[in-house]
């Protein structure tokens, strides 16, 4: 997690890598030897997912360029993919590591506060100008100023990594109470990711801490009402159905139009999707590999704003397919759980957040370098929950409850 933060691109064997790229390849052998044996609990169909996805990657990268030009991006992918995801599967194994990985985040954060706002204010990318005196670092993005201020990049490559890392943690901070851990508490905490958040001026970030507010606040407020949920989900289809049939755009467009500071990048991200889309009608088994999409003469950026659509132009439609249903299948799987500790449930509510909120602003933003790895490190981050068991159960079932690190502990069988 420090290794996300540090901007270094360091030259190795003729190679340049980045910290946090450097510590999942030291840290990939454990990882899978400690799937592969168990002490991370099952294997599950996400972690084969995960893997296929990354697999389903290298074959379409093959198809678009060769076997010689796929090999790094190949492996980086597998690295920044597979390797985060399984560091954090197999070593958050119970409550006090998942509170303890939110905690840590919370401080690092509160450390990159005070460098945010000189920048913030002075438009100077001060982390990256201390950093590059040792070692290269990622490229300063310069981006014209919003609102009389300058937008934060921080250690990342873009302002809006910034703010996704930063406003990725809202539900989890607000679910888990990490004040022994922190000399401030659990809504300081929150306001101090919101802040942080803000200061990247992006709009889709700034967005998904807003969802996630709204979602912690909801929780609360009816937190005992056993259909809340249901209810929620019935408002979100309503909402859908009435975007869809009153309105001249589809859903994606009304969001990407209506959530975004500069309203002609609205349009634009709907020209992009546009002319990515049908690029994915045109490839969609293996997609383009990384070579440049089909747009017009006038559309000079190469950027796409939308991690889904990205993925499947370059990869095909299965590897969308395969990286969604893995998602899925952890998140239902946690959301449909009817066995959690009460203890557990502000895991179980802020893990939940956090995923469908980072699934919903890949649609307007693209997750690269170290808020890939992020993304996946967070999707593996809860699985373990998926381990534990209520306490208590029917009389003739023995009660077994997980250990911190993926062994068993026998307890006393019910009576």
């Amino acid at each position: 997690m420090i290794g996300l933060i540090i901007p270094w691109v360091v030259p190795l064997a003729g190679v340049n890598l980045p910290v946090y790229r450097i510590v999942l390849i030291m840290t990939l052998m454990p990882s899978l030897a400690s799937w592969l044996t168990g002490k991370a609990g099952p294997v599950r169909a996400a972690d084969l997912g995960v893997l296929l996805y990354c697999v389903w990657i290298a074959v379409a990268l093959t198809a678009a360029a060769g076997i010689p030009a796929a090999l790094q991006p190949s492996a980086s992918y597998f690295i920044d993919g597979m390797g985060a995801y399984l560091l954090a599967r197999c070593y958050i194994r119970s409550a006090e590591d998942f509170s303890n990985m939110v905690a840590f985040a919370v401080k690092l954060i509160a450390l990159l506060l005070p460098f945010a706002l000189y920048e913030w204010m002075t438009g100077r990318a001060i982390l990256l100008e201390l950093f590059g005196k040792v070692f290269p670092t990622v490229e300063l993005a310069p981006m014209p100023p919003r609102m009389g201020v300058y937008r934060v990049q921080g250690p990342f490559s873009h302002s809006i990594l910034f703010g996704v890392f930063c406003g990725s943690l809202v539900a989890l901070a607000g679910s888990v109470d990490v004040s022994k851990r922190l000399i401030f508490g659990r809504w300081l905490s929150v306001s101090l990711l919101v802040a942080t958040t803000f200061l990247s001026l992006s709009s889709a970030p700034i967005a998904g801490v807003a969802l996630q507010a709204a979602l912690l606040i909801w929780s609360m407020a009816l937190g005992r009402f056993w259909w809340q949920w249901k209810l929620l989900w019935a408002i979100a289809l309503v909402s859908y159905l009435v975007v869809e049939f009153g309105s001249n755009q589809t859903p994606v467009q009304f969001y990407i139009s209506h959530f975004t500071f500069d309203r002609q990048t609205g349009w634009y991200r709907l020209l992009i999707w546009d002319y990515g889309s049908a690029s994915v009608m045109n490839n969609p088994l293996l997609g383009i590999g990384q070579a440049d999409w089909v747009r017009p003469p006038w559309m000079v950026s190469t950027t796409v704003d939308n991690f889904w659509l990205l993925t499947a132009m370059r990869y095909g439609l299965p590897s969308l397919i395969i990286l969604f249903v893995s998602i899925l299948s952890i998140w239902t799987a946690l959301a449909r759980k009817r066995d959690v500790a009460p203890a557990l449930e502000p895991y179980r509510r802020g893990y939940l957040i956090c995923i469908a909120t980072f699934v919903i602003v890949g649609s307007t933003v693209h997750f690269w370098a170290a808020i890939y790895s992020w993304f996946f490190f967070l999707v593996g981050c809860g699985v373990w929950l998926l381990d534990t068991e209520r306490a208590g159960k029917p009389a003739g079932r023995s009660l077994r409850t997980r250990a911190p690190h993926g062994g068993r502990r026998p307890t006393r069988a019910s009576s």
